[in-house]
C-alpha cells in the first residue's frame, strides 16, 4: 500500500503542526509529564488518521464492459428511481455510495468510454447523506458512453467536512474502467445514475469497494 500523491501536502502540514505543537508543550511545560504524554498520543493519533485516509492500497481490477463497477469505497445508502435533471432530463435508477472519513477516498471510473459530460460545481457543505446534497452541495457531473452505447452519469458530492474535489477528466476524454477519475478528501458521497433496467447487484447498507465491487450489469 502506498499513500496518494493528493495526501502529500496535508500531511506535510500535519507533521509541521505537530512539531510546532510538541515544540511549545516542551518549551512551556515540560515539566507537566500529563501533558507532554497527552500532546504525543494526541500527535501520533492525528499523524495516522491523516496517514489512513490517504492511503492507496493496490488493487487487481478486472473489466468487464457488461458491468458497473463501483465508483469508491464505503456504504450503499440510496438505491432509487429519480429524475436525473442536470444532463439527462429523464428517470434514472440512482445508486448512492456515503464515503467516511477512514474510507480510501480515490474515485474510480464505473465503465470505460468517452467523457460525454463534464461539470464542475461550487456549492455548499451539507451533510453528504442530506437529501438534498446532490444539487447543493460543491460536486462535479461526469457522464460517460460506453463502447456498447450505454451512458452513465456519476457525480462526485463534497461532505460537510470536505472541502476538495479533485477531478482527473475532461470532456471529450477517453477513460478506461476501474481507473482513478478524481479523489475527494474528508468524507463525501458518490452517485451513480444509470438507465432504468439496469440490474443493480448491491444493497442498501452493504459495504463496497472501488473498482472491485460490481455495482450492476446492464441488460
Amino acid at each position: 500500500m502506498t499513500i496518494h500523491k493528493e495526501g502529500y501536502t496535508s500531511i506535510a502540514i500535519v507533521v509541521l503542526v505537530i512539531f510546532v505543537a510538541n515544540a511549545l508543550v516542551h518549551y512551556f511545560v515540560s515539566d507537566n509529564s500529563f501533558v507532554v504524554w497527552a500532546t504525543y498520543s494526541l500527535s501520533l493519533l492525528l499523524f495516522i488518521t491523516v496517514l489512513q485516509f490517504f492511503r492507496n492500497p493496490r488493487r487487481r481490477i478486472i473489466t468487464d464492459e457488461n458491468v458497473i463497477l463501483c465508483p469508491a469505497d464505503g456504504k450503499v445508502v440510496v438505491i432509487e428511481e429519480t429524475e436525473e435533471t442536470e444532463y439527462f432530463h429523464d428517470k434514472r435508477l440512482q445508486v448512492s455510495i456515503f464515503m467516511s472519513p477512514v474510507n480510501v477516498h480515490i474515485n474510480r471510473n464505473p465503465v470505460g468510454g468517452k467523457v460525454t459530460f463534464f461539470r464542475y460545481h461550487a456549492g455548499k457543505y451539507l451533510v453528504a447523506w442530506h437529501p438534498k446534497s446532490s444539487t447543493l452541495n460543491e460536486r462535479t457531473s461526469i457522464a460517460v458512453q460506453t463502447a456498447t452505447g450505454k451512458e452513465i452519469l456519476f457525480r462526485q458530492i463534497a461532505g460537510a467536512m470536505a472541502r476538495r474535489i479533485v477531478w482527473y477528466v475532461e470532456e471529450g476524454s477517453t477513460v478506461t474502467q476501474g481507473e482513478e477519475f478524481g479523489f475527494i478528501k474528508f468524507g463525501s458521497r458518490v452517485d451513480v445514475f444509470l438507465p432504468l433496467g439496469t440490474k443493480v447487484d448491491v444493497s442498501i447498507g452493504d459495504k463496497v469497494s472501488g473498482g472491485l465491487t460490481v455495482l450492476g450489469r446492464f441488460d
